[in-house]
This record gives structure tokens, sequence and C-alpha cells, in this order.
């Protein structure tokens, strides 16, 4: 796409606030002008809108593309959503640990047993882990525990969560974040432990590297969006 705008405004309109290209709207993919309800959202979308290039894809645009999401997705299929989301919590990364060598086990009880932890004060869900790979059954009532928890959440909240928790492949994780429990770089070393470990025993991967840094750059937007989403 190519920038035909020169200023970006964000604007009271309503009990919302809109985005303003110039004189024109922002609007959604479905032809509606974006209004948000929060203010912070809306300056930061309008920063964003003023600082992309002259040639840009929606990938330089990762707030205005949550809040998208938020309205244009999460809004009409909350339940579905919150569902996908709870279901990962049934198989947390954080449950399965490594059978070896010792030196990783005990890292991963350090690192993950506090956020297990964190998880039961919070929810009073204690979930189970296992060395190995073979699936888990957690207890079936903590499925409803975790939906309940995500329903409570606006659609906002959720279009964050969306990328946090596949990203790291832990809802306990993601909700820490979400919580403001656990700032967002602690909680992608947390989930890259794996790793992270293999690379300092036998070296980088790039190939791997880079795919934590795009992971991490995602998990800390969507976070960034979260925060602006309370204000």
């Amino acid at each position: 796409m190519k920038r035909f705008w020169a200023a970006t405004s964000a604007v009271p309109e309503g009990s919302d606030f809109a985005i303003r290209l110039d004189s024109r709207p922002l609007k959604l993919p479905s032809g509606r002008a974006l209004t948000v309800p929060f203010e912070p959202l809306a300056a930061a979308i309008a920063t964003e809108w003023a600082t992309v290039g002259t040639n840009f894809t929606p990938d330089d645009l990762p707030l205005t593309r949550l809040a998208t999401t938020a309205q244009d997705r999460v809004r009409l299929h909350r339940a579905e959503i919150a569902g996908q989301l709870a279901a990962y919590g049934m198989n947390d990364l954080l449950c399965y640990r490594a059978e070896g060598p010792p030196g990783l086990a005990r890292r991963e009880a350090e690192e993950w047993d506090p956020w297990i932890g964190w998880l039961d004060q919070r929810l009073g869900i204690r979930l189970k882990s296992t060395s190995g790979v073979m699936p888990l059954q957690q207890a079936p009532e903590y499925r409803d525990t975790f939906t309940t928890c995500l329903m409570q959440m606006d659609e906002y909240q959720l279009a964050g969560l969306g990328v946090i928790v596949p990203a790291l492949g832990s809802l306990v994780l993601a909700l820490a974040v979400e919580a403001g429990a656990l700032d967002p770089d602690t909680a992608c070393r947390c989930a890259g432990l794996g790793e992270l470990w293999q690379e300092t025993h036998w070296g980088m991967d790039a190939e791997a590297a880079a795919r934590r840094r795009i992971i991490a750059e995602d998990v800390a937007v969507s976070a960034c969006f979260m925060v602006l989403c309370r204000a």
C-alpha cells in the first residue's frame, strides 16, 4: 500500500475516539470508520499511521490490526475465541517438562513453577506437570474456570491474548502478562527456555533466534495494546 496522507490525528467522536488521515476517517476492512473507546489507544494508532513509510503493509500497523481484530472478529465470536484460548491452558507449555538433562529440568522448575503457583493463587487452578510429551488430563472443571476468566475480559484484551497465547504456547504466561505480573520479554524468555538452554551448550541457531525475535515483537506489541486499552 502507498501512503496518501500528510497528517494524522485522534479526535473525540461521541464517547469514542476516531482517527483521521488528514480529514478522512480511518476505516476498517468492513468499510466502517474505526473508533475506539480508549483515548491512549486512539493516539497510539494515529502515531502509528503518522510514522509509517511511503510504502507499507498491514504488518507495519500492528495496533490498528489488533483493534480491527477486536471489533470485526472477537466482538462477534467472543465465546468461541475464549474457548480456544482456554484449551491452551489445558495443555499448557509449562506442564510439559524436559526429561533431561538435569540442568534443564531444574531450570524449568525454577522458572515455571512460580507461574503455576501464581495461577493457583489467582484462579484456584493447580495444573499438573509431566516429563515428556504424552498429553496430561487436567481436571475437567479447569476448562470452565479458564473460560469464565476469559469471558470476563473485553474484546480488546482477548484480541491481545489471541496473539500472546499461541505465540508463547502458554495461557498461564499470557494471563500473567495481561495482569501486569510478568513483563513481555521475561515471558518470551520463559517460553523459549528449552531453545535458549540448547543454544547455551551447542551454539546459536540463527533460524530459531530469528523466530524468537518475531515472537518477542508480537508479544510486546500485544501487551502494549492491552495496556493502552485499560486507560
